[in-house]
């Protein structure tokens, strides 16, 4: 298990359970940094380990990567991977945020139009929300939006069973695209709570 941090922007991209876990969150965290100049964090785990450490467990006291992260962003977006039934096609955006959610919501709905895009906290698992406040998307200034992925809209289902790449499944593409244009048209007004879109 090791961490990876490219600072750049002040918008910032996490991924913390990357590699063997959570499948392709980090490729999508880092290249949606990437495509907008965005700061990035990471954590990835061989696909041997299977350590699923809470998001509120994840502490900058115990990582000088992640606090120098943490203090060089005023924004984040961070990436997670879930599967449950009844959400197979759905993705979760949750954190503090709540302006950004609607925002990023609104740009991933064009950009996936074949997929439920919950940015209403009332309809989102209490679990999956993203809300506890020592969850690094909320330690930073301008809080940020946890998005939770289904298997699908990452590659990892059924549905891309003969798909031998060597680029990302459309899907997968369309979402890292709809990502870049919500971080690139996204204008932050003051404090997240004063944030109107």
């Amino acid at each position: 298990m090791f961490e990876e941090s490219e600072i750049r922007g002040t918008f910032g991209f996490m991924a913390f359970h990357g590699g063997g876990l959570e499948e392709a969150t980090d490729v999508i965290a880092k290249q949606a940094a990437a495509m907008t100049g965005s700061s990035y964090y990471g954590i990835q785990q061989p696909a041997d380990l299977k350590w699923h450490i809470p998001s509120h467990r994840i502490d900058p006291q115990h990582s000088v990567v992640l606090d120098h992260f943490l203090n060089h962003v005023d924004t984040v977006i961070t990436i997670h991977g879930f599967g449950r039934q009844g959400f197979f096609t759905s993705l979760l955006l949750g954190g503090r945020n709540r302006p950004l959610a609607r925002h990023v919501g609104h740009h991933l709905r064009m950009a996936l139009p074949a997929y439920r895009i919950i940015d209403d906290l009332e309809h989102i698992p209490t679990d999956l929300a993203g809300q506890h406040e020592l969850n690094p998307v909320n330690r930073v200034r301008q809080q940020g939006v946890q998005i939770e992925l289904p298997p699908r809209v990452r590659g990892a289902s059924p549905l891309w069973w003969d798909w031998e790449g060597p680029h990302l499944t459309p899907h997968t593409q369309s979402l890292i695209n709809g990502l870049a244009q919500a971080v690139s048209s996204w204008s932050p007004i003051g404090d997240a709570t004063e944030q109107a879109e």
